[in-house]
């Protein structure tokens, strides 16, 4: 009988055997990734197979090919922050949730599930950095980690001064390992910047430390929910924005395609996307030329 789980054999089938480290390495290297870079990276472990060590052996391979002077960065966000509309809930459920709810640590508040197992073991990792905002918080690895992370803006923290906006100033880098194109986050930066009509925001309420003291802050910034924009007359068959501008873009030939285990994945040049997601947002949308 095999003793092998269904899940575990069909990673195995996926990458024709077990995906280690050092293969991870080349597959990167063979990409385009290489020393010294300063890199976001997206990833659907499901999607490169069996990794054997898994999130630690992704993050190990990362810091192999870019090395000492090389950077990681991760979205994070924050799994456990109170809900934008807790305001408009009954007022003791309000009264208990500012009362009792803890204050967003950045040591110790769980990035968002929803995001995958690399970012929380990433900003748990020895070293990593996380940034100070509550919602949109990054973590990063690496000789640039404080660069790219400190002093996140409170609002518009997608905007400029974001990790985001630092990750293109220093010639960043996007990689997708095997994720969906629609979670190329550095595209909430180019409508954060973007000049078209309609642009919609957000205004919340999350606890935050400050001076060791918990205290509730007011947060405004683009709706990166449900659509900083209305994208229904632009997006084909209700595809997602992001994913249709994506395609656009590899179909413009922006950006490198290749294999990482058994994962479909790209790596682009962080200032290319932001272009490229500027120019199609207000092209699109009938912004600024």
């Amino acid at each position: 009988m095999d003793a092998t789980p269904p899940d575990q054999a069909a990673l195995l089938a996926r990458a024709d055997g077990p995906v280690t480290r050092a293969r991870l390495g080349d597959d990167l290297t063979a990409l385009g990734l290489g020393e010294g870079d300063t890199v976001m990276f997206h990833t659907r472990m499901s999607a490169i197979g069996y990794v054997a060590g898994g999130p630690p052996a992704l993050i190990g391979a990362l810091r192999d090919v870019v090395g000492e002077r090389g950077t990681l960065m991760v979205t994070c966000g924050w799994n456990d922050a109170p809900p934008y509309g807790f305001t408009d809930w009954p007022r003791p459920w309000q009264d208990a949730v500012r009362a009792g709810h803890p204050a967003y640590d950045p040591v110790v508040s769980e990035a968002d599930h929803d995001n995958g197992r690399l970012p929380e073991a990433l900003r748990r990792w020895p070293g990593a950095v996380r940034s100070r905002h509550p919602d949109v918080s990054f973590a990063a690895l690496g000789a640039a980690a404080t660069e790219l992370t400190a002093d996140h803006p409170w609002d518009d923290p997608h905007g400029p001064g974001s990790p985001l906006a630092r990750l293109v100033a220093l010639g960043g880098r996007v990689l997708m390992l095997g994720a969906p194109l629609e979670t190329l986050t550095l595209l909430h930066h180019a409508e954060a910047l973007a000049d078209a009509p309609g642009k919609r925001f957000v205004e919340y309420e999350q606890p935050i430390l400050e001076g060791g003291q918990r205290v509730w802050r007011r947060f405004r910034d683009i709706d990166s929910s449900d659509g900083a924009f209305d994208y229904s007359s632009v997006t084909p068959g209700g595809q997602d924005p992001f994913e249709t501008i994506v395609r656009d873009m590899l179909a413009a030939g922006v950006g490198r395609r290749g294999r990482v285990g058994a994962a479909d994945s790209h790596l682009f040049e962080a200032g290319e996307v932001l272009d490229f997601g500027l120019a199609w947002i207000q092209e699109k949308l009938g912004g600024a030329r």
